[in-house]
């Protein structure tokens, strides 16, 4: 059973960074790709950057230059650096994970950009 849990969420004040972890129950070399989605209050879940098990990544136009993923594979965890942090950043952050053409979902982690 594949568990992803997430952690690093928090209240920031705009113009912060926050780091966010996703520690997998396995190795991440079994998944074909990793990412990080979010969902807002009233709005649609949506992809924020995900990286593909070759390295490259994809990014919303939204957090471009502005997030980072990134991967450990010693430790079977993948990151997601966000600087520069704005209030329409609030939204709970979700790990997600494919293998084999299924998604697997962390629980979850409030990120709020307020001041």
């Amino acid at each position: 059973q594949v568990q992803l849990v997430e952690s690093g969420g928090g209240l920031v004040q705009p113009g912060g960074s926050l780091r966010l972890s996703c520690a997998a129950s396995g190795s991440i070399f079994s998944f074909s790709a990793m990412g990080w989605y979010r969902q807002a209050p009233g709005k649609q879940r949506e992809l924020v950057a995900r990286i593909i098990n070759g390295g490259s990544t994809n990014y919303a136009d939204s957090v471009k230059g502005r997030f980072t993923i990134s991967r450990d594979n010693a430790k079977n965890t993948v990151y997601l650096q966000m600087n520069s942090l704005k209030p329409d950043d609030t939204a709970v952050y979700y790990c997600n994970a494919v293998r084999v053409r299924v998604d697997y979902w962390g629980q979850g982690t409030q990120v709020t950009v307020s001041s």
